[in-house]
C-alpha cells in the first residue's frame, strides 16, 4: 500500500490533485479545504490510503495521519464507502467526528453528504469507541466517569472468576491511567494473567 507521498503539486482541482513525485504524476483525491490550501509548484506530503477495486485503484490523500486513520476506520461501517468517508473529512475533522461518535450525534453525523439518520446510526453502533477519544479530553476526566469504568471491569473480572479483593487490587494498580473500560479490561487481564483466586 502506498502511505505517503511527498512531491511537488502539478495539479489542483476542486477535491483532487496531481503530485508529481519522481516523474510520475499520482492523481489524489482529497477534501476541498485540502486542495485550497495547495497551489501549483508546492512541496507537499500526502499521507494517502489506495483504494482498489475490481475495475480501478484510487488514491485518497490527507493532510495528517489521523485524518488517513479516521478515513479508514470509516470504511469499516457497512453503507461507508472511500467517496462518503473523504466527504465526512470534509465537514468534520477527526476530533469533531470523534465527539458526534461518542456523544451518538446523529444530528451531527447527517451534516455528511451521503449520510441520513439510519447510516449515522450505524456509525454510531459500528465504529463505537474505534475512532478513539478528542485529543484534548481525558476518557476518565471525571470521577464519576472513571467509577463507572471500573465497576463495570471488576464486574467482570469477577465474572470470569477473580475474587473481588484480587480484581479491586488490579484495578487500583491501574487507576489515573486514563483507560477506557475496554482498555481497563485488557490491561487488568493481562495484569492478572492466569491467577485466580
Amino acid at each position: 500500500m502506498i502511505a505517503q507521498l511527498k512531491g511537488t503539486v502539478e495539479h489542483v482541482g476542486l477535491d483532487q490533485i496531481i503530485l508529481m513525485v519522481g516523474g510520475i504524476g499520482w492523481s489524489v483525491h482529497v477534501t476541498p479545504t485540502a486542495a485550497q490550501g495547495m497551489s501549483k509548484g508546492a512541496e507537499v506530503v500526502v499521507h494517502t490510503a489506495m483504494i482498489v477495486r475490481e475495475d480501478s485503484m484510487t488514491l485518497y490523500g490527507f493532510s495528517s495521519f489521523d485524518e488517513r486513520e479516521v478515513f479508514e476506520r470509516l470504511l469499516g461501517v457497512s453503507g461507508i464507502g472511500p467517496r462518503t468517508a473523504l466527504a465526512a473529512l470534509s465537514v468534520l475533522s477527526p476530533d469533531d467526528l470523534r465527539r458526534a461518535v461518542r456523544d451518538s450525534d446523529v444530528a451531527t453525523l447527517q451534516r455528511i453528504p451521503g449520510v441520513g439518520k439510519k447510516s449515522a446510526q450505524r456509525m454510531v453502533l459500528e465504529i463505537g469507541d474505534k475512532l478513539g477519544i478528542p485529543a484534548h479530553i481525558d476518557p476518565l476526566s471525571t470521577p464519576a466517569a472513571q467509577d463507572e469504568a471500573s465497576a463495570e471491569v471488576k464486574a467482570a473480572l469477577i465474572q470470569l472468576g477473580w475474587s473481588d479483593a484480587i480484581a479491586s487490587k488490579a484495578l487500583e494498580s491501574l487507576a489515573g491511567q486514563g483507560l477506557g473500560a475496554s482498555d481497563l479490561l485488557r490491561a487488568a487481564l493481562v495484569k492478572l494473567g492466569g491467577q485466580r483466586g
